[in-house]
């Protein structure tokens, strides 16, 4: 089951994809390549500072570069061959956590959806429903029921096991699962999305695109020892974003907050917030944050990161420029061509 996309418009990514962002794990530092001369410019002497010293371990870097950049370039064909190779050979442990029932979905969820669809609902009155973690606008909610949780950690631990191809997220998660390669989207996360996090989403954040959400890209990431035991400090490709706790038993790699992505860390008080299994955390795309070390067991995390096209029509949040579209399938990074977006000119603010 692939992603289509929304039936109303078609999406689109910016050329920065294949350029910009690259995320270099061994000095964590997110860099930009357009040529070899431009890169040895611009970097070099960032990266001798972090102990890039010889002309190898340099080399090492523009070899890693490259070969993310080429795989950014040809992302469309080999997701295209995963989704339908998985399709044909891969075999559901669980086949109906792929289709979202409200059985799923914890009590509490469902509440507040409820109080969004309600004649005085407010911001205000949302957030004294919700629990405040410390860190701006960042809300703690209850999503899904723990059962539900043990049953799709168990299907994602069935599919990482199989012989299937698997894609990794993005360049700063080596080990996780893209959902709409599993087949998640259409029956699942879409749903999610329109039915209970638009509603909240509508009311928590206006300012950032939260009423007119149309998009997104949902993703499972796994830390675990010897795998990847923390993440930099960064922001999403996103304009709100909820992050789930799914299990398993762990002990520390609590999230961390610092402010949005104009301020310096330097500048920045952090703020630490921990996972509770079955409960997500709900987001600003552009709020910096990242997540400390996990010191045993396994973590899971379903990441879905919501994009408005009105919004990043206006600026991409990746490069900070008027995008410059190129194709791409499905959801894409959410980006309409201007008179795709101008039939959702309802979702501006008033």
């Amino acid at each position: 089951m692939t992603n289509e996309g929304d039936k109303k418009s078609r999406f689109y990514a910016c050329s920065c994809f294949t350029t910009d962002n690259i995320f270099l794990d061994d000095y964590k530092l997110h860099v930009r390549f357009v040529s070899e001369h431009q890169f040895r410019l611009e970097y070099q002497p960032l990266l001798t500072r972090f102990g890039c010293v010889t002309e190898q371990q340099f080399v090492d870097v523009l070899t890693k570069v490259s070969q993310e950049v080429d795989r950014r370039r040809r992302i469309c064909e080999t997701s295209a061959e995963r989704t339908a190779a998985i399709k044909n050979t891969y075999e559901p442990l669980h086949p109906h956590v792929y289709h979202l029932q409200e059985s799923y979905l914890a009590p509490k969820l469902k509440q507040l959806v409820a109080y969004c669809s309600s004649s005085d609902a407010c911001e205000e009155g949302l957030t004294e429903l919700l629990e405040d973690v410390g860190a701006q606008r960042v809300y703690r909610l209850p999503v899904f029921e723990k059962s539900f949780c043990e049953q799709l950690v168990e299907e994602l631990e069935h599919f990482e096991q199989s012989s299937a191809p698997k894609g990794r997220p993005n360049t700063m998660n080596h080990y996780g699962i893209l959902l709409n390669e599993l087949g998640f989207d259409e029956d699942f996360i879409t749903p999610l999305r329109e039915h209970y996090l638009q509603p909240l989403a509508s009311l928590l954040y206006p300012d950032c695109g939260g009423r007119c959400l149309d998009s997104h890209k949902a993703f499972v990431v796994k830390y675990a020892l010897n795998e990847d035991l923390d993440l930099s400090y960064h922001y999403d490709n996103a304009e709100v974003t909820l992050n789930v706790s799914l299990g398993k038993e762990f002990k520390d790699g609590n999230l961390f907050f610092g402010d949005m992505r104009q301020v310096s860390i330097s500048e920045t008080e952090c703020t630490e917030v921990e996972h509770r299994v079955s409960e997500g955390l709900l987001h600003r795309g552009q709020h910096m944050h990242g997540a400390l070390p996990i010191f045993c067991g396994q973590r899971w995390n379903l990441i879905i990161w919501m994009r408005a096209s009105q919004e990043r029509n206006k600026l991409c949040p990746m490069c900070n420029r008027k995008p410059s579209l190129i194709e791409a399938d499905g959801f894409a990074d959410g980006f309409t061509k201007q008179s795709e977006s101008q039939q959702n000119s309802f979702c501006e603010l008033t």
